[in-house]
């Protein structure tokens, strides 16, 4: 099977306490099975590939009949097309159902919420498709998606409780910034940045930032990481003499020149992560360098353009069944992120299947009148929260002038236009044109990726 590799260190005593203790009890007061997931995962990660596909059948077969029993839509669905979860005798099985996609959650939203759903949380998606999507996740699901994540940090010679300072841009953990969540933080050792607003000051003060934390690990998108790591270059402040064990990416396609930027600045190992908030805890880098899907709780598909199941190894639509998500089901969720499969094994031991590679995800920056350079979401977060847009593209064509793309069913209330460009010029410049334009459909990228934001500005 293979050398049972992880990396391994002493860990401090404080960071025992917290992986061990503090944060065992968070999760138990929010009703969190991460701790044990957490320990499973870690067993059944050196199981060979047939008996890790032996137990994705099992919890598929568990998922397909709750949600017959419970769930509306699928209640529905199987009467339709005549099928029963007793008939899936094997993987392949599952393509007797058809592809789950955001208009169908859109339009099916409460009949996709389980009977027996217990305090299920509202989400959005990040935007990346440009297109809004609400769903829920109930605890099993976050307990799940905690425990993967938490396995592979792991993985790195890191753990809950070691120094961290996380560089991101989602509302909903900029928004949550309450006094009892500063605790938490205080007490995880824990430290956010925000990404949106990257101004020579900001970065700077960043650079201070981690250096008076002197994280053991760093978190965040690569563009921005790469971003900070490209000043502390640029104004000579040393960054490779903090400890920093490993920069964990994801939201975004890693780029090599991104992961040579961040390993040689900060002096650390580089892992990439892939998933979302709708499609949960995908596939994560190991040490040996390649991408483990977390087959336990994720059952990965590689369609093509009908939807179709591809060969092993040919690129494709990533589709993915998330077998946690009972009270909420995600079965076959198109992705929209285009992707292929390894069937080799890996060096590490693990019998986790292999994502060979993932294309898309690119996440731009935009670069205001006054050179303030900012992350593209600070954007998309105008547009992404609007009932009223179904699609959305932000091209910066130059400091002066940006378009917005918008496909909306209705013509664009006046009131709406005025507010976006408001919004779009309290970033950009007040003096920036902000040009709207309502179109029937926005195309693709060649991948097969949606690019939301398309900046043709370069930072200096």
């Amino acid at each position: 099977m293979g050398s049972h590799t992880t990396l391994t260190r002493k860990k401090g005593v404080y960071t025992s306490l917290v992986s061990g203790l503090l944060f065992p009890i968070h999760e138990y007061l929010k009703r969190h099975g991460s701790v044990s997931a957490r320990k499973q995962l870690e067993k059944t990660q050196w199981w060979s590939r047939a008996q890790i596909e032996q137990l994705q059948l099992d919890r598929l077969q568990r998922l397909l009949s709750h949600a017959q029993a419970h769930v509306p839509y699928y209640r529905t669905l199987f009467a339709e097309i005549d099928f029963k979860p007793t008939a899936i005798k094997a993987m392949a099985d599952l393509q007797k159902l058809p592809l789950l996609d955001k208009a169908k959650i859109r339009n099916h939203i409460d009949a996709l919420k389980s009977e027996n759903a217990y305090k299920l949380a509202r989400f959005n998606t990040g935007g990346s498709s440009g297109e809004p999507l609400i769903f829920y996740i109930g605890n099993e699901r976050v307990s799940h998606d905690v425990a993967a994540k938490w396995r592979a940090t792991r993985w790195w010679g890191v753990d809950i409780g070691d120094p961290e300072i996380v560089v991101w841009g989602s509302p909903i953990e900029l928004g949550t910034q309450d006094s009892l969540r500063a605790l938490r933080d205080r007490l995880f050792r824990s430290k956010l940045l925000p990404a949106f607003e990257m101004s020579e000051q900001k970065l700077t003060l960043f650079l201070q930032e981690i250096r008076s934390h002197r994280p053991r690990m760093l978190f965040g998108y690569p563009s921005a990481l790469s971003h900070i790591a490209h000043h502390a270059d640029k104004v000579g402040m040393r960054m490779d003499d903090l400890g920093i064990q490993v920069a964990f990416v994801t939201s975004e396609r890693l780029y090599d020149e991104q992961r040579q930027q961040i390993s040689k600045t900060f002096g650390c190992a580089v892992a990439n992560g892939y998933g979302g908030r709708d499609a949960g805890f995908i596939a994560h880098e190991c040490p040996a360098g390649n991408m483990h899907i977390t087959a336990e709780d994720i059952i990965v598909e590689i369609v093509d353009r009908d939807g179709a199941v591809l060969p092993m190894g040919e690129s494709g639509e990533i589709v993915i069944t998330h077998l946690a998500s009972g009270d909420f089901p995600f079965i076959r969720y198109r992705t929209g992120d285009i992707g292929r499969l390894d069937n080799e094994s890996c060096e590490c031991g693990r019998g986790l299947p292999l994502l060979k590679e993932i294309q898309g995800r690119t996440t731009d920056f935009v670069v205001a009148q006054d050179g303030t350079v900012m992350h593209g979401l600070a954007l998309i977060y105008i547009l992404r929260n609007l009932p009223q847009i179904s699609a959305f593209k932000i091209l910066q064509e130059s400091l002066d002038l940006t378009r917005v793309w918008i496909v909306s069913e209705n013509t664009l209330d006046s009131t709406i236009s005025e507010m976006i460009k408001h919004e779009f010029q309290a970033r950009l410049g007040k003096a920036v044109n902000i040009v709207i334009e309502q179109v029937a459909d926005i195309p693709v990228e060649r991948s097969g990726k949606f690019r939301y934001v398309v900046s043709k500005v370069t930072p200096s």
